[in-house]
């Protein structure tokens, strides 16, 4: 009878078991100098080994000869345990027997004495399933058991169990185990098997068993079915994992705008009936192994990677700046919590929030806007973007800035003549006035071009003095200056829809006003200081 590979490999020794070198040796210097407790708690995520050392460990301390603290597998007790017969190793499953009446009947057997063995073990699996009657049942007799009595206690959600079931245990927390163990295990398990696999295939394996051994190994299983050499090509077409390779295609798209490929690779998988939301999952992930390698200096150590994944993520996340990515991390959140409460198309959220990654015009968020302004600064840094205009627009916008006060009677646009200070006996204090119609103007401008409107809703306002007759754009940002006054005309344009029309350029004033600003301001007016001299 065929017997599963993660059954056939299951380790029979402490020495055997990987990745849980800090559990292991405490448990094997208990067992050889018989200083082992009377209750354990062994919590951590699936497959990381806790019900196999608890195996390991009820052989133990049973064993007739034991080897620096592991079994020895040859005695009449562990024998009898590796066949499953010994009726002094308990095994139960709190899932499906977690009810009060479970535990008393556990509670009357401990007082017997063990029928082959030195000790009765109790290895309950999945520990939280228990009900709260069966744990206070559980309570007393786990601080106290007789002698010849051990509790194993095995848990994968260490939060749902009692305060007063913890403190009667020595606790041991197992480790998500790492994908060059996993990857150098399932090498040893083919080679052995007579599976041909490739290393890259091996990693690759391990890294989508998420530190769980069995996982991997039954993976391994899979992807060997029929008997196929077990390359990148085998484990990507049976365990579905050409995920990665989507992504970077994806992010490329949206670094290049190249909005066929985005609705093309959104397309198939919608075809293929895979859940998008997963995948969603899978794309959020990404970015934050790109930001790892984009904020810290040894990136390499916090990222479960072989060494080609790892060059295609430095690669991709060097086409994007901090800002941008965690302005697209927002984005990614936020249409996850659609796809799962929204009865919409997952497709249409996902193809929506690529659109929108594609360019920050579409966003007026500040998240948006920072990661423009980052990259217009790192272009005008590398000196690969200038600010320039034609010489006409130029003309006009330094006429704007530095325009003569106008002489007395001069005529404007609409006819009506400028006053002369000489028509007031005495001089009358400058007052500014909001324009009545600000936010609405604001609104047109972000209908008609995003960072124009963007601009003047976060750095500017528009007054009327009433000593003059000019309508007054104040701004405390040099760059939001530099760009309003470069974008001047369709500025003066959308005025006139308020002005029926009666402006000209010298009608309106843009205005520099230094206000107090924190560090960031600070350096991007030096920066725009820095691109008008390069102009």
């Amino acid at each position: 009878m065929h017997q599963a590979l993660y059954r056939k490999w299951r380790p029979q020794s402490f020495s055997d078991v990987c990745g849980q070198d800090h559990i292991t040796a405490i448990l094997r210097y208990g067992v050889e100098n018989k200083k082992t407790s009377h209750a354990y708690l062994f919590t951590g995520s699936r497959g990381t080994g806790k019900t196999t050392c608890a195996k390991i460990l009820a052989k133990a301390v049973n064993c007739e000869s034991p080897v620096n603290g592991d079994p020895c597998g040859k005695c009449a007790a562990c024998l009898a345990a590796d066949r499953g017969s010994c009726i002094d190793i308990v095994e139960m499953d709190a899932a499906s027997n977690n009810g009060v009446d479970d535990i008393r009947q556990i509670r009357d057997e401990v007082e017997y004495l063990p029928a082959e063995l030195t000790k009765k073990v109790y290895i309950i699996d999945e520990v939280h399933m228990l009900s709260a009657s069966a744990f206070n049942a559980l309570l007393k007799t786990l601080e106290e058991p007789p002698a010849h009595v051990m509790f194993i206690l095995a848990t994968t959600e260490l939060q749902k169990i009692p305060a007063t079931i913890l403190s009667r245990c020595q606790r041991f927390d197992f480790r998500r185990i790492s994908s060059d163990v996993i990857a150098a295990r399932l090498e040893h398990i083919a080679a052995s098997e007579g599976i041909e696999l490739d290393h890259e295939a091996a990693f690759m394996l391990a890294h989508l068993a998420q530190g769980g051994m069995r996982d991997a190994i039954s993976l391994l299983e899979l992807c060997s079915g029929d008997n196929r050499p077990v390359t990148t090509s085998v484990v990507e077409e049976i365990a579905g994992t050409g995920v990665r390779d989507v992504i970077i295609k994806l992010l490329s798209a949206v670094c290049d705008k190249d909005y066929d490929t985005i609705f093309g690779e959104i397309g198939k998988m919608f075809a293929s009936s895979k859940d998008i939301a997963v995948f969603w999952q899978d794309l959020i992930g990404f970015y934050r192994d790109m930001l790892v390698v984009k904020s810290t200096k040894n990136s390499r150590e916090y990222l479960d990677l072989s060494e080609r994944q790892y060059g295609e993520l430095t690669t991709i996340s060097g086409r994007f700046a901090s800002e941008t990515l965690i302005y697209h991390a927002k984005l990614l959140d936020e249409a996850l919590v659609s796809m799962r409460q929204s009865s919409a198309s997952k497709r249409i959220i996902a193809e929506m929030t690529l659109v929108r990654m594609c360019d920050e015009r579409f966003s007026t968020t500040n998240e948006a806007l920072a990661s423009r302004i980052t990259l217009l600064e790192d272009k005008l840094k590398s000196g690969a973007y200038r600010i320039s205009t034609p010489s006409a627009q130029n003309d006009v916008a330094q006429k704007i800035v530095d325009a003569p006060k106008p002489e007395a009677g001069e005529k404007r646009a609409d006819g009506a003549a400028y006053k002369s200070s000489a028509d007031t006996e005495a001089p009358v204090k400058k007052e500014y006035r909001q324009l009545p119609y600000w936010a609405e103007l604001v609104q047109k401008c972000c209908e008609r071009d995003l960072m124009l409107g963007s601009l003047l809703r976060e750095s500017a306002k528009g007054f009327t003095v009433n000593t003059d007759e000019l309508l007054h754009i104040r701004t405390g940002n040099r760059m939001a200056l530099t760009i309003i006054t470069n974008m001047f005309s369709e500025l003066l344009e959308i005025l006139n829809t308020f002005e029926d029309g009666r402006l000209t350029a010298n009608d309106v004033k843009l205005e520099y006003v230094p206000e107090k600003k924190d560090d960031k301001n600070k350096a991007l007016d030096e920066l725009a200081g820095a691109s008008d001299e390069i102009n």
